[in-house]
């Protein structure tokens, strides 16, 4: 269908899905079973792209603020933990507004407040400046992420670990381009080159216009009962136990993804002695490869069960993470690659499972988990680099090499799926 009961289109892609605007029709999209919307999803996943590009120039200019502005390795990490708490703190607020008020028109606002971060930065003149540009990026990021992330859920078609991956890898490959447009855009022109990355943000507010007014036609879901694991419902204390259990393995993937992603350069240049552009090169492996597992973490979450891609792309990572301090420079990047792409395939799994296990609640739950990985991984910049002051860059990385140990804890999680189609315990897959 492509006409709502007044003849009115909704937008001129091809194959996108239109509420009628009578209770009854609403009512019949809802229960009727829904197909992938291959438009939408490419589109906001573009949109992520275009997002996490803008918020990940922000670490990959560290060896221009450091040198530009003389800033030790803790105050790089304060630095990120501006950006990372003013991203964390707001998702989950965010996403429990949007989950009784939907609000399509927060995509664009979002992107924008990211480009007033950028262009801040790039005439910042003081410490105090930069951080007004890292928590405008902030505030962009926790607006963006929890509407975009029921978007792709909406956009679906129940294949709810597809979707979050398409999404996610989005976002992935252009956290990957942040090191690069850095390498041969920022750094060979100066600070003042980051205003030019406004016009992405400019063509991102265009297009998440467009999707925007697809989301506003969308009829709004009911309520679903929450999931059971066997023929048992879930106690609101196993819930919790389980929420619990998730957030200790996001602490495990991001603390450690924070070393890699925010220090991995100076590891390579206090270690083996590669300049900063060889070294942004080496980064964007790293971040390819997470680009990578992403791909690969929901689907096989759809088909095995999240539960177990959780267990792996956690624990999986132990074996390479106590390697990679003791080998040379070939070798480490070598590790990279299945590092990144092992820890990258447990957040589309996480997410989806966090849904099923507190079902109509996608904005809250998206923003939480979101906004953990953002805290977390501020947190965790903040702390290492302070770290770093006193033990060196070196030791970090022999420290965090452990942290994927904690993946054993997925083993307690309860199993709300059967293992075979990814599917939900009950039955019902729902939307």
């Amino acid at each position: 269908m492509t006409q709502t009961s007044s003849g009115e289109i909704a937008l001129a892609a091809p194959g996108l899905p239109v509420a009628s605007s009578s209770v009854a029709s609403a009512r019949t999209a809802q229960s009727a079973p829904r197909k992938v919307v291959p438009v939408v999803l490419g589109t906001i996943s573009l949109c992520h792209m275009l997002n996490d590009t803008l918020q990940a120039l922000l670490p990959a200019i560290y060896p221009l603020l450091k040198g530009g502005f003389h800033l030790s390795f803790g105050r790089l990490g304060l630095l990120t933990l501006a950006y990372q708490v003013t991203a964390s703190l707001l998702q989950p607020l965010v996403g429990r507004f949007t989950d009784r008020r939907p609000l399509p028109w927060s995509l664009s606002f979002g992107m924008g407040m990211s480009m007033l971060g950028l262009l801040a930065l790039s005439v910042a003149r003081a410490y105090p400046e930069l951080l007004l540009g890292a928590c405008l990026l902030g505030i962009g990021s926790s607006i963006f992420h929890p509407e975009s992330s029921r978007i792709a859920r909406l956009a679906s078609g129940g294949r709810h670990g597809l979707a979050q991956s398409v999404f996610q890898v989005g976002g992935n490959f252009g956290t990957s381009l942040g090191p690069l447009l850095a390498a041969f855009i920022v750094l060979p022109r100066g600070q003042g080159s980051i205003a030019w990355f406004g016009l992405v943000a400019l063509g991102g507010m265009l297009l998440l216009g467009l999707i925007g007014r697809w989301y506003a036609r969308q009829p709004r879901g009911p309520l679903r009962k929450p999931r059971v694991a066997g023929d048992k419902a879930l106690s609101q204390r196993q819930v919790a136990v389980a929420v619990a259990l998730l957030i200790a393995l996001v602490f495990s993937k991001y603390f450690y993804l924070s070393s890699l992603s925010n220090y991995y350069i100076f590891y390579l240049m206090h270690r083996f002695g590669v300049g900063v552009q060889s070294a942004q090169i080496d980064l964007f492996v790293f971040l390819g490869a997470v680009a990578a597992g992403t791909v690969a973490g929901g689907p096989i979450g759809d088909r095995i069960g999240r539960k177990y891609v959780i267990w792996v792309s956690i624990l999986g990572v132990l074996p390479f993470s106590l390697l990679l301090p003791h080998v040379g420079l070939v070798t480490t990047i070598v590790l990279s690659v299945p590092i990144g792409m092992l820890l990258a395939s447990a957040f589309p799994a996480i997410l989806v499972y966090a849904t099923e296990l507190m079902p109509g609640r996608i904005g809250m739950v998206s923003g939480l988990f979101f906004g953990l990985a953002f805290g977390l991984g501020g947190l965790g910049a903040a702390v290492l680099g302070m770290l770093a002051d006193r033990i060196g860059i070196v030791g970090v990385y022999d420290i965090c090499a452990f942290l994927p140990a904690i993946g054993i804890l997925a083993m307690f999680l309860p199993a709300i799926e059967h293992p075979a189609t990814g599917h939900p315990a009950s039955g019902h897959p729902g939307h």
